[in-house]
């Protein structure tokens, strides 16, 4: 496996799409931030990423004071962040969401939605995933607030675009299963957005995405987050990559800003904090987990990392979870 997927690997997406539109020009609305959506569609939910999949005509999604982006046929948007945006056929254009579709959004209908002005006709589909933002954290840092890719470069991308369109056909339909399926399809989707997004950063990008695509440094996060407990040290991991000891620290440093084992304890760190939030386990039991032998050690470090020793972070977590709505 490749770091990419090691990250994804631990982690549990949830997807769905949740809405389908017919809008002819001029169309526009203002879509709510993903911490205002998430009580609709996938309450309890810690984090949204949104994506809008353009199957026909135009559009442009704007996030406030930042340029237009132009959508064409075949493009899929994603807004990681879950920002507050603007979805139009032209400037000036938008509004907030009408109350038929939050109707339509609360009732998870899937039927096509048509709107507009009886111009140049755009359809499109919108779906989300959602994610632990501390494990997905590596991913999501480096992201920008949206990116596009375009599913019709090849024949993987048009085998994804004509099962999506024909599951949000099955979903509408009310055909039973369909909409688990396109769950499914939905993390597929996403996914594929993702490695699309990766292999077009350009070669002087840096960051964790571009970091796992370098064939030294993407090794070197493959190993560390396939084996973390492993009481790993620097010499070790330049023996397995196979390269000096100085010219991996160099190089990964280069891409994460920071040396291999400063990213390992960070790591470490989140996925304790993830199952202190999540789990009942102990906290000694969990330091060893992320490859801690004395809880003592453990403690002092997370308590670096987060502020509060382990035990005051599970109570405050799970204050906040059992405050959260849904």
């Amino acid at each position: 496996m490749d770091a990419f997927s090691e990250i994804l690997g631990g982690v549990v997406l949830k997807g769905a799409m949740f809405f389908n539109a017919e809008f002819s020009a001029p169309w526009g609305f203002n879509a709510l931030p993903a911490q205002d959506l998430a009580p609709i569609l996938a309450p309890g939910a810690p984090h949204l990423l949104i994506y809008h999949f353009l199957v026909e005509g135009s559009g442009l999604v704007r996030i406030k004071n930042e340029s237009p982006i132009r959508l064409e046929p075949g493009d899929v948007i994603v807004l990681p962040h879950g920002h507050a945006h603007e979805m139009c056929s032209a400037e000036g254009v938008g509004d907030k969401l009408s109350a038929s579709m939050i109707a339509k959004l609360q009732a998870g209908d899937l039927s096509t939605m048509r709107a507009g002005g009886g111009g140049e006709v755009t359809r499109f589909v919108c779906g989300f995933m959602s994610c632990d933002p501390l494990l997905c954290r590596p991913i999501l840092l480096n992201l920008p607030a949206a990116f596009k890719v375009n599913l019709r470069t090849d024949r993987s991308g048009h085998w994804l675009e004509n099962s999506v369109l024909h599951l949000v056909d099955e979903a509408a339909s009310g055909n039973a299963g369909s909409e688990a399926v396109l769950a499914k399809l939905s993390e597929a989707l996403f996914v594929d957005t993702l490695r699309r997004y990766l292999s077009g950063l350009p070669q002087q990008e840096i960051g964790w995405l571009a970091g796992a695509r370098d064939p030294v440094v993407g090794k070197s996060l493959m190993l560390l987050h396939s084996r973390t407990q492993h009481p790993w040290t620097i010499a070790q991991l330049a023996k397995e990559v196979g390269l000096s000891r100085s010219t991996l620290v160099e190089r990964f440093t280069r891409y994460l800003s920071e040396p291999p084992m400063t990213y390992l304890i960070r790591w470490r760190l989140q996925l304790a904090a993830r199952a202190l939030a999540s789990t009942s386990r102990g906290v000694a039991e969990i330091a060893a987990d992320v490859g801690y032998e004395s809880e003592s050690a453990f403690n002092r470090a997370f308590k670096r990392e987060f502020d509060s020793p382990p035990a005051r972070y599970r109570r405050e977590h799970r204050a906040a979870n059992a405050s959260t709505p849904g």
